[in-house]
């Protein structure tokens, strides 16, 4: 019995020990699989310290010309960041080094961003490679720095179109402010132009990703395996009414002047070019030296960030005498067989004003073909301030267009109120009159003012808004959108219109029209030279036109600061575009040598002063 006892005792402990050697040898093996097999995943478990967000930047749109050709694209680049909550500034000696940058500018910079310290702020934009390498070489020590992949605008036309087009810059405080909250400091943003204008669109929606970081703020795996990331939705893409052959070829054309052009569809008021000059290259604005590039943009002495096209406010000088003409034939002043005798000159309290021959009797067709003065001074004060006033604002002087290019004024379009404003009644705004009834004196108008005013006369009298942008692609849904824009039908009687387009027929297709220069071959071409006196110095250079005569197609005003008379210096420019549009096939080579030769060449020997 005591041996069966013993059996039994010696049995348990077997059983025991066995049991306790199964348990340690799991145990074991579950050391080994956390410490060998897993231990590099825990660690860095255990060293994740929260779960980070981070924006997924969208692709911005790009934009195409009216043929489809891409015109502005999006080329890769790195930008390198800080997170200020996250940086150590005891690195900030290495950082400096291996960004080739002054360690006081980043200091300066740590410090201006600590009020938006758990934003990544931008240090270096468009970082080349061997830099990358570096900070990717050191990430490890540098806590709080990141790599970022962003991307910045590549331009493919040989013109700038910098003024069309606009640059975009770094978000600042007061876009912070006035912006919402989807910005933040690592943004771009459309500053002018089509990329301020679009930004909505061109930017996108930003997405997010959630990634997992250690206690230094550096990320260490993505959350979730990313399955609880937010894609990103790319910018929409912009369809303009830019033709690109004509925008180069305008461009060119306007040289080292200082002034602009704007041709239309008279159609539908698409914009097919849009030029001011002096203008600058977009390209340095997507640089690491974009601030300095900027400055020296803004010190320049030439203006060239001014847009002339849509800024710039001007008498009209002789191209306001078909408004004249429009006003006395609806007004009854006048009608087609009513003729003026021009001797030379309008005498006026005992003031000469001159006109720029003696044109003998002439009806409003022969006045506009040969611009005379004295036609229209006397027809300037038949008119009257408040009928001026009411053609002028049925054109669209004294507005906005409505343009889609941000950044337009309205000009000038003075009233009988604004005179008396300033003490100008009775005798004293008679007097007046004389000068606008030639575009002279209080008017200013814009190039494109002047545009969309030539497209009416054109098109039979519709007002269309004039507009860049004819269609957007919206990536998410797939779908090419057209854009909708306003239009007016003036009240104006079709045989007055046909009355004024004949007198413009004959500028440039009658011998002794101001602009008999301005021939393409093959198309008919209406327009008319414009003066505008500068107290300051040479008289600017003024011309607008419109083609084929009949059913145009294209119009367009074009302004050239202090190149004197319309007809030698603004028309030529004209005739070269016009060739161009209804040409193309003697552009594709060459845009450059050719179409200017046309244009000096062009001009005429004789002094025609309108």
């Amino acid at each position: 019995m005591l041996s069966d006892r013993g059996d039994r005792a010696i049995l348990a402990g077997r059983i025991l020990r066995i049991a306790v050697l199964a348990i340690l040898g799991v145990f074991l093996a579950r050391l080994v699989y956390l410490q060998v097999i897993r231990g590099a995943e825990y660690l860095q478990r255990s060293e994740t310290q929260a779960i980070k967000q981070r924006a997924k930047i969208p692709s911005r749109g790009c934009m195409y010309d009216r043929n489809g050709r891409m015109i502005v694209r999006n080329d890769p680049a790195f930008s390198i960041t800080m997170t200020p909550h996250d940086a150590d500034t005891t690195t900030f000696p290495l950082l400096a080094k291996l960004l080739h940058i002054p360690l006081a500018q980043l200091k300066a910079l740590y410090r201006q961003s600590l009020s938006y310290r758990f934003q990544e702020v931008p240090i270096l934009r468009d970082a080349p490679l061997p830099i990358v390498a570096a900070i990717e070489e050191h990430a490890a020590a540098l806590p709080g720095i990141e790599i970022r992949t962003e991307v910045k605008r590549r331009y493919l036309l040989t013109a700038h179109a910098s003024h069309l087009f606009g640059y975009r810059a770094m978000v600042d405080e007061r876009d912070l402010a006035t912006k919402g909250d989807y910005y933040t400091l690592n943004d771009y943003i459309g500053k002018t132009g089509l990329e301020a204008a679009y930004e909505p669109f061109l930017r996108g929606r930003k997405g997010v990703q959630f990634v997992a970081v250690n206690a230094a703020g550096q990320p260490i795996e993505r959350f979730n395996n990313g399955r609880s990331d937010i894609e990103a939705i790319e910018g929409a893409d912009l369809y303009l009414g830019i033709d690109a052959l004509l925008q180069e070829v305008a461009e060119q054309q306007m040289g080292n002047d200082h002034g602009a052009i704007v041709v239309l569809d008279p159609r539908n008021g698409e914009v097919r070019a849009f030029v001011s000059k002096p203008d600058y290259d977009l390209h340095p604005l997507e640089t690491p030296s974009a601030g300095e590039y900027f400055a020296q943009l803004s010190r320049d002495p030439n203006k060239p960030l001014f847009n002339r096209a849509m800024q710039t406010i001007y008498p009209p000088g002789s191209t306001w005498k078909m408004l004249m003409a429009l006003a006395a034939l609806h007004e009854g002043l006048i009608d087609e067989h009513t003729t003026i005798h021009c001797p030379g000159s309008f005498t006026y309290g005992g003031r000469s004003f001159k006109c720029h021959g003696a044109h003998g009797t002439v009806d409003v067709r022969r006045a506009i073909q040969v611009s005379c003065n004295v036609f229209f001074y006397r027809l300037g004060q038949r008119i009257g301030i408040d009928n001026l006033y009411k053609y002028g604002t049925m054109f669209g002087f004294g507005q906005l267009t409505g343009i889609d290019i941000a950044g337009e004024r309205a000009g000038l379009l003075p009233s009988r109120q604004w005179f008396e404003r300033r003490g100008v009644t009775g005798s004293l705004l008679d007097g007046r009159m004389v000068n606008l009834g030639i575009g002279q004196g209080e008017i200013g108008v814009t190039p494109l003012q002047m545009a969309v005013y030539v497209s009416a006369l054109a098109n039979g009298g519709t007002l269309y808004q004039p507009h860049v942008v004819s269609g957007i692609y919206n990536k998410e849904t797939g779908r090419l959108e057209k854009v909708a824009y306003g239009s007016i039908k003036l009240p104006l009687n079709p045989r007055f219109v046909r009355i004024v387009q004949e007198g413009m027929y004959a500028v440039c297709n009658i011998p002794g029209g101001t602009a008999t220069n301005v021939r393409v071959e093959g198309v008919a071409v209406c327009g008319k030279t414009g003066t505008a006196q500068n107290p300051h110095g040479k008289d600017h250079s003024w011309f607008i036109c419109y083609a084929p005569a009949e059913q145009p197609t294209i119009a367009m005003c074009v302004m050239v600061e202090n190149a004197g008379f319309g007809a030698t210096r603004a028309a030529p420019i004209a005739r070269a575009i016009l060739d161009a549009y209804f040409h193309p096939e003697r552009y594709r080579d060459s845009t450059a040598t050719a179409p200017m030769a046309v244009a000096r060449s062009a001009a005429p020997t004789h002094r025609a002063a309108q």
